[in-house]
């Protein structure tokens, strides 16, 4: 028989053994805890799982009757609540694993995060929670294997720049639906903005709640309104997620301790506090994340046996200021100072440290902005993005030459931010195009942000006819599918048509490969935009293993 809602309560009624099992008070205290009554489902921002391990992850919920209540308190009581939680090897929770309860107050935010611990490495569970006489939906993640196991494959997908007000969050369900072991969300997974202050081409779908977030009030009730997407919902609850922010989760282009508009700059050190506050409740970090003050402990490295190690990046929080202000520059000193660094000095001693100590198949940057050149200038002058890697040159570079120097096998950057779709190939000389390549880059679309977007297949992007190292671009919204194996890794670009309307389908625009050992960039699918799609495969092929030819071609 499948386990009832009263089996559940009797499993949390004795606090089981597992990971931040909390001491309740006694007394007083303690009978107010459990008379508690709520009047209606709290678990209405879904459930989500993080940061695996092979022996456990974290399970999240936030608890909200009033998910968009002005203040940010999701309107609960202010009340210490009780939570129970379970962990199943099955979806029907006939085989329960590990369970517990945990408290949570409105200090909190009434967030709810378990790291979970003492389960078998490599599998699925299943996880969900209750409160009261609400029972929560169910999740699923996957345990990371044994460090030092080889796993045969690992289906990983990635994700950026969700803005609510530009479309429908189709492309969320498409990648639950996909169901990937893991998933790194590389920013901007909620916008700042009031409603209108960006808007979209075509205009936007629909309205942000609130003013601008700059207060934990409204980071709060921002957090609410993204996590009541029913697609977001899902795709949280698909498989558990390893999330780093990038600017809009505190402000647009922020540095450090630099907004964008100068004139904020006396209250941004007590914004970023908050926005850094809202988002780990919000999210499901482990507890060595917990912000203190305006600062948080976001970098951090994820291992997937011998297969994979995810070293996961914050080029917000330590950066110099961007060089020569936001936006495209022509020849900016501050972009090549080698003094400046997107990382600051101490993650970058922890990147670089992570290199020399891996002995990982693929080494795996999760970050947040483009990380090779990218030069919009045609001409002789060199035009780049002072926000990228490219106002960082000399930290790019000294990150790239470390994972040279340290002999990592398979170095591959995954990137979000700029909206469209990118496949590169890395160089340390880029203005030199025969230069043998050090590495990929794959960079992830939207999924809403900037409305619709266009299937660039009709025309090539003319920035790849002068810069040879980019391979691929297209500026419709999606995700990247990756699948991870010991030798080599394919990655699917999953685009749909458009955002504006509910139940669009979802399709590959193309298909790479990377080879072990080998940092190149092999395109394995193409579906244009008119005529037959093109199937390719790799050749037989010389050293350079560069050559690619046809194989089939399809209706």
């Amino acid at each position: 028989m499948p386990t009832t809602r009263r089996d559940f309560l009797t499993y949390g009624a004795a606090i089981g053994a597992g990971a931040m099992t909390p001491v309740i008070a006694s007394g007083a205290a303690d009978a107010r805890v459990h008379a508690l009554k709520l009047p209606r489902d709290p678990f209405t921002l879904g459930v989500a799982a993080g940061d695996p391990e092979p022996d456990g992850f974290v399970i999240w919920t936030r608890l909200a009757v009033d998910p968009l209540a002005d203040d940010g308190l999701g309107g609960m009581p202010n009340l210490r609540i009780p939570v129970s939680w379970q962990v199943a090897t099955d979806e029907r929770f006939r085989r329960v694993v590990r369970r517990g309860v945990s408290i949570t107050t409105r200090e909190l935010g009434h967030a709810i995060h378990v790291e979970v611990d003492g389960l078998q490495p490599g599998r699925e569970y299943w996880y969900r929670f209750a409160a009261g006489p609400h029972l929560s939906r169910s999740g699923r993640a996957v345990t990371a294997p044994r460090r030092d196991a080889m796993p045969a494959a690992l289906a990983m997908s990635f994700v950026s720049c969700s803005q609510y007000e530009h479309g429908l969050f189709t492309a969320y369900r498409r990648l639950a639906e996909d169901r990937p072991d893991l998933v790194l969300h590389l920013g901007d997974y909620q916008y700042e903005y009031t409603a209108n202050a960006y808007v979209a081409p075509g205009g936007n779908v629909r309205d942000h709640d609130g003013p601008e977030t700059t207060t934990l009030e409204s980071y709060r009730q921002r957090h609410a309104q993204y996590k009541l997407d029913p697609d977001l919902q899902e795709a949280h609850a698909a498989t558990a997620w390893a999330v780093v922010f990038d600017d809009h989760e505190v402000d647009n282009n922020w540095a450090a301790d630099i907004p964008e508009k100068p004139a904020e700059t006396p209250g941004f050190v007590t914004r970023r506090k908050a926005a850094f506050r809202a988002y780990y409740e919000n999210m499901p970090l482990r507890r060595t994340s917990v912000p203190r003050g305006a600062s948080m402990q976001l970098y951090r490295r994820l291992h997937w046996g011998r297969l994979a190690t995810f070293h996961m990046l914050d080029t917000r929080q330590f950066r110099d200021d961007q060089g020569c202000g936001d936006g495209y520059k022509t020849d900016c000193p501050a972009a090549i100072d080698p003094k400046r660094s997107i990382t600051g000095q101490a993650q970058e001693d922890w990147l670089l440290d992570g290199f020399n100590r891996s002995r990982a198949r693929w080494d795996v940057l999760g970050q947040q902005v483009f990380f090779a050149q990218r030069d919009s200038d045609q001409g002789p002058l060199k035009t780049v993005s002072m926000d990228g890697w490219d106002g960082y040159a000399a930290s790019r570079d000294r990150i790239t030459r470390g994972w040279v120097d340290a002999g990592v096998r398979n170095p591959v950057v995954l990137t979000g931010d700029v909206h469209a779709h990118w496949a590169s190939e890395l160089k340390l000389d880029y203005d030199d195009p025969t230069t043998r390549s050090v590495g990929t880059e794959l960079v992830c679309s939207s999924i809403t942000s900037g409305g619709n977007g266009a299937d660039s297949a009709a025309t090539a992007h003319p920035w790849l006819q002068w810069n040879p190292h980019l391979k691929f671009q297209n500026n419709l919204r999606g995700y990247v599918n990756t699948t991870i194996t010991p030798d080599d890794l394919t990655a699917d670009f999953r685009c749909v048509a458009q955002v504006r309307t509910p139940g669009e389908p979802v399709f590959t625009r193309a298909s790479f490969v990377v080879e072990d050992r080998v940092p190149a960039l092999n395109l394995t699918y193409d579906r244009g935009l008119e005529g037959p799609d093109r199937l390719l495969r790799r050749s037989d092929r010389d050293v350079s293993r560069e050559t690619i030819e046809w194989e089939t071609q399809r209706p």
